[in-house]
């Protein structure tokens, strides 16, 4: 004889609509506690199957049933059951579906889903040739048309489904392969006001940059967006004097010329100086970033900064840029 929790799951497959949206609220409520959420985790085999399917029905069910699976999903093994389940693609299909009105929730749950190195092989479709990378090409698309100046932004957590693939070799590979230019449309998002997205895409470049030995050049083909995306949040707050513009690029120094917005979060300047460490390991990115007056605008950053954690930042570029340059001149020497 089924016991009540059976009871409940059952009636989430009921054929009446109002037994079924009074079943889908009780569940979503379960989800808010930890007790809740470890009685439905017993049931896991046929909950999660069947909040899935009340992903398709109208708003007034498939809310709660999203919104049950985002807090579900929060448990990795809970979470490891629906990517094996197939719910990533039935979240895609769903996402972008004519008239989707839950695109928030859905996007919450990719980010959950896609914390797990099975959830982010899943949205890359790395097990079929012919498709691979459609998924991740659809919320970069998304993520870079949508509007963040509404007060809702329900595409702008995609920030976080970037970083979460972008630790992933597959998925770094995707997003610097230069016929695609993923990496070149997420980066033009940091000017956005939106501190989300911000974090999003310094998060991205810094993972990125992890690739930084052997995909380089594809990193210094968009540098006019790169270089100003790592270089405006470490630059501090003064107007630079023409002395010193005149030897950046111009998107850089003209920038840097004006009165300018503070980046604030000090997660987002260390995530840049991260990124900018890793270029510079290469003799090329050291060169590169000479190039556009890099030195200057962290000497400047650097005599502002107050964190601790991001001076250390700064400090290791530093230590980096003085042992690369004794390297290199010993080197022009030996070679004269």
């Amino acid at each position: 004889m089924a016991n009540e929790m059976e009871e409940l799951i059952g009636f989430l497959s009921s054929p009446s609509p109002q037994v079924k949206k009074v079943a889908v609220d009780i569940v979503r409520g379960l989800t808010g506690s930890e007790d809740g959420l470890q009685s439905l985790a017993s049931y896991s085999k046929t909950v999660l199957p069947s909040l899935s399917r009340l992903l398709c029905e109208k708003k007034d069910v498939s809310e709660p049933a999203t919104e049950a699976l985002v807090n579900l999903s929060q448990n990795s093994d809970l979470a490891a059951k629906m990517i094996e389940m197939g719910i990533i693609k039935v979240t895609m299909d769903i996402l972008y579906k004519q008239g989707c009105d839950i695109t928030g929730l859905l996007v919450m749950l990719l980010v959950n889903l896609t914390q797990l190195d099975a959830g982010v092989e899943s949205l890359l479709q790395l097990e079929d040739d012919k498709v691979q990378g459609l998924y991740v090409m659809k919320l970069v698309r998304s993520f870079c048309t949508s509007s963040n100046e509404k007060k809702d932004d329900p595409f702008g957590h995609v920030g976080s489904i970037l970083v979460n693939v972008s630790k992933n070799k597959a998925g770094r590979a995707l997003l610097l392969d230069p016929k695609r230019g993923l990496l070149k449309q997420i980066i033009r998002q940091f000017d956005s006001t939106s501190l989300l997205r911000k974090k999003g895409v310094s998060g991205t470049i810094r993972n990125c940059c992890f690739e930084a030995d052997n995909q380089l050049q594809n990193l210094l083909l968009i540098s006019e967006f790169l270089w100003p995306a790592l270089l405006l949040p470490v630059a501090g707050n003064k107007v630079y004097n023409e002395q010193d513009t005149s030897k950046m690029p111009l998107e850089l120094g003209s920038a840097l010329s004006i009165e300018r917005e503070p980046v604030t979060d000090p997660e987002i300047r260390t995530q840049a100086l991260e990124a900018i460490y890793l270029i510079i390991l290469q003799g090329a990115g050291r060169r590169a970033f000479w190039s556009v007056n890099g030195p200057r605008i962290l000497q400047f950053g650097y005599e502002e900064e107050e964190d601790p954690k991001v001076m250390g930042a700064y400090e290791q570029i530093g230590s980096l840029l003085v042992e690369g340059n004794d390297t290199e001149e010993g080197s022009m020497q030996t070679s004269s």
